[in-house]
């Protein structure tokens, strides 16, 4: 599986550079790439290049709208960068960080466009395009969720303030995990069987895989953010400190904990100046809990349901990449 992930990444660079750059001048080439060279395993083209392989389609056929939705998920990283003000992302300063919010704001834009530049070189360029559309808005639609969920902060910003959550139930949580970030996951693996023009049943199997595999994910992340990895680009409690009660750590824990100690958690996210030892004390109560191995247990069954979808599939080595990278999603430590 890795040395699939980095042959994907070592073909799918050039074609996203190549889109980026067409109609970018000479000036623009050097901020335009700066997102696309700050790493990633390019996990998200591999599962739309694999889920083609697997029902028996070419590289060649998928590989633009595989680059297309590598530039769609690093639009989306852009803004998200932008939205929780984070300075660092994989180590390396984030778009606006390094350029300032305008020209951050601006390369949105170019990526916007680019995505849609390379749908256009699919010969199903019109069903995939109505998948990146739709893709596109699920996302923004989570990503305001995420922003609701939010307990403090954004006081300029009257819609938030008047919108925002009080109480944020575990069925909420999945909803705006699978707006947010599942429903990409669910579309590469579609863009790959339609591109391989592949049975209507497998089409289906191999969205459901995306989409639990897309879950699975997400409780990862949210797990790394609260306990922590090897390696991991961004400093322990980040949630915390950006006040969100969207985690699934966090809700599993307010399961076991006292009342009181809830109140204390959500004050905590609702004070004005929130310090490193307010985030030590939230982690300390959430670990009191068991809410580390139920998020695990949750996750493994997410991995679960993404892999009984692939036994729809045909049997070949590509089923097993795609069950190696359901496997990945749980092993990673960043």
């Amino acid at each position: 599986m890795f040395s699939f992930l980095e042959k994907t990444a070592k073909d799918i660079t050039p074609v996203i550079k190549k889109i980026l750059s067409k109609y970018s001048g000479d000036k623009t080439k050097e901020t335009v790439y700066y997102q696309m060279e700050s790493g990633g395993k390019r996990l998200r083209p591999a599962l739309a290049i694999a889920s083609c392989l697997v029902c028996g389609g070419k590289k060649k056929d998928v590989i633009y709208p595989a680059a297309g939705l590598e530039i769609l998920h690093n639009n989306t990283l852009i803004i998200d960068d932008i939205i929780d003000h984070s300075l660092l992302r994989r180590n390396k300063p984030t778009v606006w960080a390094n350029f300032g919010k305008s020209i951050a704001e601006c390369l949105s834009l170019a990526y916007s466009v680019s995505f849609i530049q390379a749908v256009l070189k699919s010969k199903e360029f019109l069903k995939i395009s109505e998948i990146f559309v739709k893709t596109m808005k699920t996302i923004v639609e989570g990503e305001i969720l995420d922003i609701l969920f939010e307990q403090y902060g954004r006081k300029d910003e009257p819609y938030i303030i008047k919108n925002r959550y009080s109480k944020i139930t575990e069925r909420d949580y999945f909803k705006m995990a699978g707006k947010k970030t599942a429903i990409l996951f669910q579309s590469c693996c579609e863009v790959g069987g339609i591109c391989a023009k592949a049975k209507e049943n497998q089409v289906t199997a191999l969205k459901n895989y995306g989409f639990n595999l897309g879950i699975a994910f997400q409780i990862k992340d949210d797990i790394l953010d609260i306990f922590g990895g090897k390696g991991v680009g961004k400093k322990i409690g980040g949630d915390i400190k950006e006040r969100k009660l969207g985690n699934i750590v966090i809700l599993l824990a307010f399961r076991e904990l006292p009342l009181k100690e809830k109140k204390i958690i959500l004050n905590k996210l609702r004070k004005d100046n929130l310090t490193d030892k307010d985030i030590k004390t939230v982690i300390q109560l959430i670990k009191k809990t068991n809410s580390y191995s139920k998020a695990c247990q949750l996750m493994e069954r997410y991995i679960k349901k993404a892999k009984t979808n692939l036994k729809m599939l045909p049997k070949n080595e590509w089923q097993g990449v795609l069950k190696e990278i359901a496997d990945f999603v749980v092993a990673r430590e960043k």
